[in-house]
C-alpha cells in the first residue's frame, strides 16, 4: 500500500511538474477542448499542475491524504469527462498531461490510463488512512 501511495505521489507530482514548466503549451492544451470559456483557461492552466504537485506531496508525506486523493479523483474524473467530451465532438485531443511524454496516445490509450488512475485512487480511499507521527 505504501508502494502504491508513492508511485501515485509520484505520478501526480511528475505530471504537475511537466505542465508547470511550460504553463503557455498548457493553456493551448486547454483550450484545444472548446469547454472552458477562454477567460477560465490561462488561470487553470496557472494553478491546476500546482494542485496536482501539492496533492502528490501531500500523499507521499501522509498529509491531508483523504483530501489529497478526494482532490485528484475529482480531477481525474473531470479530465475523462472532458477527453470523452473532446473524442464525441471529433476533436483530436493531445493533453499534455506528461509533456511531451503523452502527446502521441490514443484516446483509447488516455482513456485506458485514466480509469487506470481512477481505479488506484478509490482503492486508496478506501484503504485507512496512515498514521502520522
Amino acid at each position: 500500500v505504501t508502494i502504491l501511495r508513492i508511485i501515485t505521489a509520484a505520478f501526480f507530482i511528475y505530471a504537475g511538474f511537466s505542465k508547470a514548466i511550460a504553463p503557455l503549451r498548457f493553456v493551448s492544451y486547454i483550450d484545444n477542448f472548446h469547454i472552458l470559456p477562454w477567460t477560465a483557461v490561462p488561470p487553470l492552466a496557472f494553478y491546476l499542475p500546482w494542485i496536482e504537485i501539492a496533492c502528490g506531496l501531500a500523499l507521499l508525506f501522509a498529509r491531508f491524504e483523504r483530501g489529497a486523493l478526494s482532490i485528484l479523483l475529482l480531477l481525474t474524473l473531470v479530465f475523462v469527462a472532458a477527453l470523452a467530451s473532446a473524442q464525441v465532438r471529433g476533436l483530436d485531443i493531445s493533453c499534455g498531461c506528461f509533456g511531451h511524454a503523452s502527446k502521441d496516445l490514443s484516446f483509447a490509450s488516455h482513456i485506458a490510463l485514466d480509469l487506470g488512475i481512477v481505479v488506484v485512487l478509490l482503492l486508496l480511499l478506501r484503504l485507512p488512512t496512515r498514521q502520522h507521527a
